[in-house]
């Protein structure tokens, strides 16, 4: 692997943050696939800066340095934007510059990592820097994530009512705060669950498990989000770094 990665839980962010989390890559060894998973991350490296990735519609290979240390957190689904802003949709498939949205704040937090000598340091710097929203969830966030936790197989219409949202409407908003419609978040949602049942269970019961109709679907996805078939992809690197997505 190129990446040795660790997850932290998020403290008092956790409603909205799946983890911080630390990757420190190798030498001599090329960079890992980042799959498509739904969520936007803040992520800072020296070399790289401080970015945010927004939500991915397809496996992206970051070019990063042998022996750096990255540093993140990773928002769940529909959360960022109690941080960022409303800019999920302009963030799709991109890393951008947090200097961007935030400006001065961003520069400071970008020098304040900079000048940090641990990674722990660094997680406290971000969590400093994201102070709880005085808002709280509203129906359209309680509907996405009743999209992730279903493990994207659920009914959308039905998830639109639970938002007391017409279908329409919902695939506005959901748009709005991930950046995908709901059927693209609940295909990606579903594509992560399934590559990370993959380390223990065959493509077939993967699919059943999943709810893909069969295994020629779950394949057709995981051409497009990967640009290879299950088999054709590097079973343990693509494992291992969509192993944040078990349970």
């Amino acid at each position: 692997m190129g990446l040795h990665y660790q997850e932290f839980g998020a403290g008092a962010l956790e409603p909205f943050a799946e983890c911080f989390w630390r990757g420190d890559t190798a030498a001599g060894v090329p960079a890992d696939p980042i799959p498509p998973d739904g969520c936007m991350d803040i992520v800072f490296w020296p070399e790289g800066g401080l970015r945010v990735v927004g939500a991915m519609t397809v496996t992206q290979t970051a070019a990063l340095p042998p022996q750096t240390q990255l540093v993140g957190i990773r928002f769940r689904p529909g959360m960022a934007g109690f941080f960022l802003g409303g800019v999920a949709p302009e963030l799709v498939d991109r890393w951008t510059p947090l200097e961007d949205l935030w400006g001065a704040r961003g520069r400071r937090l970008h020098q304040e990592l900079g000048d940090s000598a641990s990674a722990a340091a660094r997680f406290l710097s971000l969590s400093r820097a994201l102070p709880l929203p005085e808002r709280g969830l509203d129906c359209v966030h309680r509907a996405i994530s009743a999209i992730v936790t279903a493990g994207g197989a659920v009914d959308l219409d039905w998830v639109a009512s639970q938002a007391r949202l017409s279908p329409r409407q919902f695939r506005r908003r959901c748009a709005d705060e991930t950046g995908l419609s709901p059927k693209l978040l609940a295909r990606v949602v579903r594509f992560r669950r399934a590559a990370a049942l993959a380390k223990r269970l065959g493509w077939a019961a993967v699919a059943a498990e999943c709810g893909y109709s069969d295994q020629p679907h779950l394949i057709r996805d995981f051409r497009e989000f990967t640009g290879s078939a299950p088999g054709g992809f590097a079973r343990d690197r693509f494992v291992q770094a969509t192993a944040r997505a078990t349970g």
